[in-house]
């Protein structure tokens, strides 16, 4: 698969089959990702991938704290309001994907159960949690979005399905807890993965993108 391939293939898919991606082939995906750019080469992103059994006891703590809605504690903050244009892409993504799912707008428990699907890992076998050591900030964040995007197109290429989610970010100190991760590495935001359910009805949702003349601009 091209690389051209891989970005027009790519997609966030919200549903899973158990079998779990071989040992060899996420070594390999891993070491390949670390050929991102960053900074100075400093390499900020701490990846803890999770998988088996301590993928499982994480699930139910994190989907426990989801329903009883037990507040929110992330790393960064989560409260950003979006307007205008941006507004509009959420909500048109938000319509299409409840949409694909049948849960009506008025579906206050629909809407709850697809949203705690965040914190099962859409049953995924597997998951990325990155991590960001302190005192890092928005440089090296930058640098971490280009890791998850290597991350995604490299398991893109090799028939792997994955969706990058804020939503694991949200209880940090539940994470690093079961992980046994220390303090000053903070969660940014994890990525579930694995290979994608075809029967998964949120996994026909099939979301846009603005052209380019609405968004670059070129100067000579």
């Amino acid at each position: 698969m091209s690389v051209e391939e891989a970005i027009r293939t790519r997609r966030s898919v919200r549903g899973f089959l158990q079998r779990e991606v071989p040992d060899d082939v996420l070594r390999k995906i891993f070491a390949l990702a670390q050929w991102s750019p960053s900074n100075c080469n400093v390499q900020p992103w701490t990846p803890h991938v999770v998988s088996g059994q301590s993928l499982k006891r994480l699930r139910e703590v994190l989907t426990s704290a989801g329903m009883r809605d037990e507040p929110i504690k992330p790393d960064w903050p989560a409260d950003g309001v979006y307007t205008g244009i941006y507004r509009e892409r959420q909500v048109d993504a938000a319509r299409t994907l409840y949409g694909a799912m049948g849960v009506e707008r008025h579906d206050a428990v629909g809407r709850k159960m697809a949203y705690i699907r965040n914190h099962a890992f859409f049953d995924a076998p597997h998951a990325v949690f990155i991590f960001m050591s302190e005192p890092f900030d928005t440089r090296e964040a930058t640098d971490i979005g280009m890791y998850a995007q290597s991350v995604m197109l490299l398991l893109t290429a090799h028939g792997i399905a994955s969706c990058a989610q804020g939503a694991l970010g949200l209880f940090p100190d539940v994470v690093r807890d079961h992980l046994g991760v220390p303090s000053n590495l903070k969660l940014l935001f994890g990525i579930s993965f694995g290979y994608e359910d075809p029967d998964v009805k949120a996994n026909t949702a099939r979301v846009g993108r603005a052209e380019i003349n609405d968004v670059v601009q070129f100067h000579r």
